[in-house]
């Protein structure tokens, strides 16, 4: 099994996509370009709003209404914001560990146009399936649905920065603060954000006051279930500042990268004391097994202790409100196993 989407893009580039010019040219006829007919009314109070997003501004004149969801890391913004009710089709996999009840219940009523990944976790969508859903916002960049893509039929994309092809240099819990006060802006819930970020600062001040890895070291990974490439995180994840909060010693601090292969090898002469495995969902064994099973694995001093921890991806990667979960089940994991 390869990483998902969201961790691949990372490792090999971003991928050129052939646009389907016949096909977008029919849809940029029916008025879904900008500054036809139907995109001329004045702009919404509170707008015109032009944010940066992966290297690329992108404006709206007012909030949008009919938002296509991609991947699930912008939920707990949407959610903080009360803005899920402009989300009107959702693709892909939203584990139900991440979300309350409220929130899993409004997610439940979103119509889905299909949950279909490959063998790595890649969404499988055409583009004509989410381009006739008419959206004014696509949340979350996949292969074949990219920023040039949607542009051309005037259809504006947001990515976390975390998942963009450039990343972040140092990520931290400051860039879940900055992206939320950018969905406020573009949602026109500015108070909303205010609130819900001094929320997240009071929950994460006293998660690092309780703190502890008792001079541990740890390291994130992203096993390979089945056999195949295990996968480490350095200082361009979030994985790396929710290891630190938590109290341990990060023992790919060193590796400026966001995400890396590893050999058993390289593992056994770091020999971290705990491990936090990555998985998509529902495969807590399956990710345990994919390392624990390999040939030495048992001469790690996390494996010898028992001190694995198997994590859901978006607790850990891209930063967003759920990594101040991430920390906290964290920190609650290993203080019973400490």
């Amino acid at each position: 099994m390869s990483p998902p989407m969201s961790l691949s893009t990372s490792l090999s580039g971003r991928r050129t996509t052939t646009l389907a010019v016949v096909s977008l040219f029919t849809l940029t006829s029916c008025g879904l370009v900008e500054g036809s007919e139907d995109d001329s009314g004045p702009a919404a109070q509170g707008y015109p709003v032009t944010v940066e997003n992966c290297g690329a501004e992108v404006a709206f004149d007012r909030e949008p209404e009919n938002v296509v969801l991609l991947k699930s890391a912008a939920v707990p913004f949407l959610a903080d914001l009360d803005a899920l009710d402009r989300v009107g089709t959702r693709a892909g996999e939203y584990p139900r560990e991440y979300y309350d009840d409220q929130t899993w219940e409004q997610l439940k009523e979103i119509p889905a146009l299909t949950g279909k990944t490959d063998a790595g976790g890649h969404l499988q969508i055409s583009k004509e399936v989410v381009i006739d859903r008419e959206p004014d916002l696509v949340l979350g960049e996949v292969e074949n649905l990219d920023r040039g893509t949607l542009k051309s039929v005037s259809i504006p994309l947001l990515e976390e920065p975390g998942l963009c092809e450039e990343g972040i240099d140092e990520p931290g819990f400051d860039d879940v603060f900055s992206q939320m006060e950018m969905y406020g802006d573009v949602f026109n819930r500015a108070d909303e954000a205010q609130a819900a970020t001094a929320d997240l600062k009071q929950r994460l001040a006293g998660l690092e006051s309780r703190a502890d890895g008792e001079n541990r070291t740890a390291a994130v990974l992203y096993p390979t279930i089945g056999g195949g490439v295990t996968y480490a995180y350095g200082t361009r994840s979030m994985a790396h500042p929710i290891l630190e909060a938590a109290g341990f010693e990060d023992v790919f601090a060193e590796v400026d990268k966001r995400v890396f292969e590893v050999s058993l090898e390289e593992l056994l002469s770091r020999d971290p004391d705990v491990l936090v495995l990555l998985h998509p969902g529902d495969e807590e064994k399956q990710v345990v097994d994919a390392v624990t099973d390999l040939p030495g694995a048992a001469s790690l001093t996390a494996v010898r202790n028992d001190d694995v921890m198997p994590l859901l991806f978006n607790y850990a990667e891209p930063p967003t409100p759920l990594s101040v979960d991430g920390l906290e089940k964290v920190i609650d994991h290993f203080e019973e196993t400490s």
